[in-house]
């Protein structure tokens, strides 16, 4: 112990270097979250990120931001639709060393219509573009769902990346592969980093070994540890007798069209039809890609309880919380 306290009161304390973030489309803070934990500490410095100001147009999600981001600092997030919101305002906030956005992706998805560039969300990615050229960050960081990369034959991919490039920064697009680096859930997303051109840093794509040896699957994480029945946010939704009666026919993994069910609880569904409808888990694998739940069975099931999951286990899954 004395040889401890010697080393402590000797050691020379580190330069804490400070980033100072931005975000656009900000949700209820799933990316905050990470940057709020995310830390890198070399011989001499640690390098963090902080929470300057956020903006998103859900009055909801900007309350569960400020709850879990900025709560003694409520006035930094901005609800406003970007498309009329004014950048002074966030700029008189703070000021930002860098910037981040997942900007929305309806139009890029492959469950939708996929109308690219041309859909109602599609154009939004210009905003985070013309941000970048007003508050000229360091770095950024945009994120958005794999189908962007084949979205009208990959023609809009290489448009937002060069007009990325035009506003002064080289790009780095990688498709990162969630459960590769201890996510249990099979998400696949591109993440965009972007670094002005006038430094001289490469950015390299983290290695996933370091997550190798991580259970990923979807039981591990809903279980372990225990969830109390009585903790927030675990309330079991209400089924139906037809969804109930459904669900004993489905087994992990499989889903309302690939299950054995009966004529008389079959779904009526001509065309497309979409893989996570009453879908159950498979509880050995990562959780298939949990979407904002809009109903008509798409809740995402539990593998072997005739239920959807609550929403404190869907949160296991997104890796919101550590435990609980």
């Amino acid at each position: 112990m004395k040889n401890s306290n010697f080393i402590s009161k000797n050691m020379k304390k580190k330069e804490i270097v400070e980033f100072r973030l931005g975000e656009l489309f900000s949700g209820p803070g799933g990316i905050a979250l990470g940057a709020k934990y995310a830390q890198i500490e070399t011989e001499n410095k640690i390098y963090k990120i902080k929470h300057a100001w956020a903006t998103d147009y859900d009055t909801d999600t900007c309350d569960t931001y400020r709850s879990n981001i900025c709560p003694h600092n409520p006035e930094s997030v901005v609800c406003e639709d970007i498309r009329k919101l004014d950048f002074k305002r966030l700029e008189k906030i703070s000021k930002i060393d860098a910037l981040a956005f997942g900007f929305p992706c309806n139009d890029f998805s492959v469950v939708g219509e996929q109308k690219g560039i041309n859909g109602n969300y599609g154009p939004l990615y210009s905003y985070g573009v013309k941000a970048l050229k007003y508050f000229k960050p360091n770095w950024f960081l945009a994120e958005n769902v794999g189908g962007l990369k084949n979205s009208n034959e990959g023609k809009t991919f290489n448009i937002i990346l060069q007009e990325f490039y035009d506003a002064g920064y080289s790009v780095y697009p990688h498709l990162y592969k969630f459960n590769k680096y201890g996510v249990p859930q099979a998400r696949q997303r591109i993440i965009i980093i972007g670094i002005k051109k006038d430094f001289s840093i490469n950015f390299k794509v983290p290695s996933s070994n370091p997550f190798n040896d991580i259970n990923v699957s979807c039981k591990n994480a809903i279980e372990i540890p225990p969830i109390k029945e009585t903790h927030k946010n675990n309330e079991l939704t209400k089924q139906s007798k037809a969804v109930i009666e459904r669900l004993k026919y489905i087994k992990p993994g499989e889903n309302a069209f690939t299950a054995g069910i009966p004529d008389h609880l079959r779904l009526n569904i001509r065309g497309a039809r979409i893989s996570q409808i009453y879908k159950r888990l498979d509880p050995e694998k990562p959780a298939y890609t949990l979407t904002g739940s809009g109903g008509g069975g798409t809740h995402m099931y539990h593998w072997k309880e005739n239920r959807a999951l609550t929403n404190r286990e869907r949160a296991r899954l997104q890796t919101f919380v550590k435990a609980a």
